[in-house]
């Protein structure tokens, strides 16, 4: 198996780590890992507020014409 080329990996906003698959969310990138734990992270777990901090790093990007 070949290494990734570190051109194709981007920082993820949760993790900070440097991954190849994950989503965008307008200009900001999530992996596929942090993704999957949002997703089934409860509202009760004590994790929660860590992923809810930290998705607030996205802003939706305005765009005027």
């Amino acid at each position: 198996m070949s290494k990734i080329d570190e051109r194709y990996k981007e920082a993820c906003i949760i993790c900070e780590e440097k991954k190849e698959r994950g989503i965008h969310i307008f200009s900001e990138f999530i992996c596929w890992e942090c993704e999957q734990n949002i997703v089934h992270t409860e509202t009760d777990e004590n994790k929660y507020r860590y992923y809810v901090d930290k998705l607030q790093k996205i802003s939706q990007s305005k765009l005027y014409s």
